[in-house]
């Protein structure tokens, strides 16, 4: 029998019982490349497409047992890293990512909901800050994240490109702020670090799909990213890979649950 291997990429981010959003969602998105997934649990979550209603906390110690098992046995090409509201979690991710020596580190800094409240608390906003972004190949904060990782207004799509070149040079890695939240709608711009010149830009221009159905949006584009680092892409070809990717599940009219449903990560396969 013939055999084969594809690339593996790892999520670390919490269960999203309903299954939009986090572990399933990036589970969904990996396998829809056709790449092997892997996990890291930080958390588990009872929720649905109308809210959060308990959470669950992994603890250090676990979490970082599930990495070291993961990096033993089938070593990711990529990791992606969601959801994390521990600074002790934080640490312990970044000491076994740093023993192992990950490369493709894709960050999705959640720190601030929809509604602009603040989603981990300051012991972990410095934790994740100071710890896991230095550490990343690309983070990609929404408007609202990077308002507060730039300390910065951010109204236009000038401001929005400004602060991703100051992320860049606070933290040494490339760095997508999304578009959205009145903000160049569903504009993406991307800024890498080039060495001694001034961070290389490149936009992502996407048509915005109007629909309700949100539900883990942040976590597919991030996971798709790493997906694209994963299959040898440079970072701009992931990016537009992973934009693409997320347009089309957005369009693709999946509507399920009574709140903001989830996209339609399986669109390319249906029919």
């Amino acid at each position: 029998m013939d055999t084969f291997r594809v690339p593996a990429v790892l999520s670390i981010a919490g269960s999203d019982s309903s299954g939009g959003a986090g572990i399933q969602a990036d589970i969904k998105t990996i396998a829809a490349h056709g790449l092997f997934a892997e996990t890291a649990i930080t958390a588990l979550t009872a929720q649905n497409t109308t809210g959060v209603r308990d959470v669950l906390e992994a603890t250090p110690e676990f979490v970082g047992e599930q990495i070291n098992a993961v990096f033993e046995d089938i070593p990711p090409a990529a990791v992606k890293i969601g959801m994390v509201s521990s600074a002790a979690i934080i640490e312990t991710i970044a000491q076994h990512l740093e023993r192992w020596r990950a490369e493709n580190i894709v960050v999705d800094p959640v720190m601030v909901a929809t509604s602009g409240a603040r989603l981990i608390n300051e012991d972990a906003s410095t934790a994740l800050t100071g710890r896991l972004l230095p550490l990343a190949r690309v983070i990609t904060p929404n408007i609202p994240e990077a308002i507060a990782l730039a300390g910065r207004s951010i109204s236009d799509a000038d401001e929005q490109q400004a602060a991703a070149c100051e992320l860049v040079e606070r933290f040494g890695c490339a760095v997508l702020v999304k578009g959205g939240h009145g903000v160049a709608d569903a504009n993406d711009v991307l800024a890498e670090p080039t060495g001694t010149a001034g961070p290389r830009i490149t936009w992502f221009t996407h048509e915005r799909i109007e629909t309700e159905n949100t539900h883990g949006t942040g976590c597919t584009l991030s996971s798709a990213i790493a997906c694209g680092l994963a299959q040898g892409l440079t970072l701009s070809d992931a990016v537009e890979q992973a934009k693409a990717y997320l347009t089309g599940a957005l369009a693709a009219g999946l509507d399920l649950g009574r709140g903001s449903g989830p996209v339609d990560h399986m669109w390319r396969h249906r029919g």
